[in-house]
């Protein structure tokens, strides 16, 4: 016969059973099938992971080098053995679009993982300390943020000199001070929570207060931010790049590709239509996942 269950051995089911169902309610849980839910932010998702994979096996994919010139093609409409056709040196369009997504997304991921790295710290400094400390290195953003991101990118750019580290340095600087204040802004809200009030009373570090409780739960405007700022990054990549103070020739980056074709409008559009096209779909999957964790993450829809 099936051994009988005590009450102890009930109570003890019960108490395991709300656990497992506390673990799986996680707000990292909650805020993903929120997210799964929308079909437009999970489409962003899906082309940007297209777009990863294309950069990584672009070797495979791109059926001819990135400077593979034959004078005799050049300028072919799209067809046969060109998908995309080719641009004034003979270069197959398709193999150098790949070949892009080495160089615009990668560099555009890096210009805001290292703007959030200067700005949140200076945000993060500012927004915990409070009084002195805010004020100064709030007034010092203020005086960057005077001048417009483009214009200082522009500048920075103009001074170092082309190429990619001076290019990433150029985007970086100029949009900290915007990161640093969306940090700051995040921090101080969390700040005002009784559960930080709590952690006070009872001792707790003020490292542990801002690494364990502020910036853990600053995360969802931060993590939002950082995706529409991938966005605005690759566009700000791809506008230095056409006015030549970004990446140079050789390197297939979309913008630079722009303005190689741009001679060639009237006559042969798809020199420009298919870099553009590119720029076009990255950044409208960026903005597709942004309203989506921007959405997954709202407590109010909770």
């Amino acid at each position: 016969m099936a051994k009988m269950m005590t009450p102890a051995m009930e109570l003890c089911i019960k108490r395991k059973k709300k656990t497992k169902k506390a673990k799986e309610n996680t707000p990292g849980r909650e805020a993903w099938r929120r997210l799964k839910r929308n079909r437009l932010a999970i489409a962003g998702l899906i082309i940007l992971i297209i777009l990863v994979l294309v950069a990584v096996f672009a070797n495979f994919i791109a059926p001819e080098g990135i400077d593979d010139q034959k004078l005799e093609m050049r300028l072919k409409t799209p067809g046969g053995n060109h998908l995309m056709g080719t641009d004034k040196y003979g270069r197959d369009i398709f193999s150098r679009v790949v070949y892009g997504t080495r160089v615009s997304i990668p560099i555009s991921f890096a210009c805001v993982i290292i703007a959030f790295a200067i700005g949140g710290a200076l945000g993060s400094i500012a927004a915990f300390y409070g009084g002195k400390v805010d004020n100064v290195i709030m007034r010092f953003m203020d005086i960057f943020q005077s001048i417009p991101p483009m214009l200082m990118a522009i500048a920075i750019a103009a001074s170092l000199g082309s190429g990619v580290i001076n290019l990433i340095l150029a985007i970086s600087i100029s949009t900290a001070p915007a990161r640093s204040r969306v940090v700051r802004a995040a921090i101080m809200t969390v700040k005002s929570n009784d559960y930080i009030e709590s952690a006070t009373a009872v001792g707790s570090s003020k490292k542990r207060l801002l690494l364990k409780y502020m910036l853990p739960n600053a995360l969802g405007p931060v993590l939002t931010n950082f995706t529409f700022s991938i966005a605005t990054a690759l566009l700000t990549v791809s506008a230095l790049s056409f006015i030549g103070l970004g990446i140079q020739a050789p390197i297939p980056e979309w913008g630079a590709m722009l303005a190689d074709g741009r001679e060639y409008l009237q006559q042969y559009p798809h020199v420009l239509i298919f870099p553009g096209l590119m720029i076009m779909i990255t950044v409208l999957s960026l903005n597709m996942l942004g309203d989506g964790v921007r959405d997954a993450l709202d407590p109010r829809l909770k």
